[in-house]
């Protein structure tokens, strides 16, 4: 599949297969991850890979609106050190998850962690350093649903030269 093939059929997906998804996929997903553009070239992100059902448990009772959690296969949590535009480039490697899960025939969600009251929590949950924090988890599997939730339309959204 190809990157705009990649953008424009990349959907939010919260159902699952039961099914593992291989780890050499999951560690091609963290590698797409950190290739993302950043701040100053500063990497500054660190990726945590989860499978346990027993961290899922723990994360669906966390955070907000997440009880779907429980079943996911697997996530990736992407933590940024604390600096000016930790959000924009953990932002920036999430969607290079989101997209390469897409690439390799995967669902994927974005679930919200920075500025979330659960943020902390999920950072000492899985372990972070205290100079990290939580921006996002981009939960990944084989989906069980196909979600076709309308976009904006182009006309709806471009401006030229001037809003």
């Amino acid at each position: 599949m190809d990157a705009i093939q990649a953008i424009k059929t990349r959907r939010s997906v919260r159902a699952y297969q039961n099914k593992p998804v291989p780890r050499d996929i999951l560690a091609d997903l963290v590698d797409c991850a950190r290739l993302a553009p950043s701040a100053m070239n500063g990497q500054q992100w660190e990726f945590v890979v989860i499978t346990r059902p027993d961290t899922f448990d723990a994360l669906a009772k966390l955070i907000t609106h997440s009880q779907w959690l429980a079943k996911a296969p697997a996530g990736i949590a992407v933590f940024c050190r604390s600096h000016m535009l930790y959000v924009e480039d953990g932002s920036a490697a999430l969607q290079n998850i989101l997209l390469a899960a897409t690439a390799h025939g995967l669902g994927s969600c974005w679930v919200s962690g920075d500025k979330q009251p659960y943020a902390e929590a999920v950072a000492r949950l899985l372990g972070a350093p205290a100079e990290y924090r939580f921006v996002g988890l981009a939960v990944v599997g084989y989906s069980a649903e196909t979600p076709m939730r309308e976009k904006r339309p182009l006309e709806s959204v471009l401006h030229w030269e001037r809003f």
